[in-house]
């Protein structure tokens, strides 16, 4: 059983990278060399993530989360809801095709 979700975002949500770029850097006063450094990962990973062009995943969350003092959740939340988008944009009409099964 299950709620069934009547809105429909009309909007792609914003990416992890993004919100790290445009709000969390500026704040912190931080470079990709400083973010990557305070992490412990490589300039490359984070420059990826920054362009949107890698996901968050459960150990970039936890080092995001310690780094910042925010919880993991907000971060694989967010990532969530782009997975989820793309995965609508892309097969969003095959899965209009399964019909609901009723409960017995």
């Amino acid at each position: 059983m299950g709620i069934s979700n009547t809105r429909n975002k009309e909007v792609r949500p914003i990416h992890p990278g993004e919100m790290l770029r445009e709000d969390f850097l500026p704040d912190y006063r931080l470079t990709v060399s400083g973010l990557a450094h305070a992490l412990g990962v490589s300039r490359q990973t984070v420059n990826e993530l920054l362009r949107e062009r890698r996901s968050v995943s459960p150990e970039m969350a936890l080092r995001l989360s310690r780094l910042f003092g925010n919880s993991p959740e907000f971060w694989l939340n967010a990532q969530r809801a782009i997975d989820l988008w793309d995965a609508a944009e892309e097969i969003g009409l095959e899965v209009k095709r399964i019909k609901p099964l009723a409960a017995a």
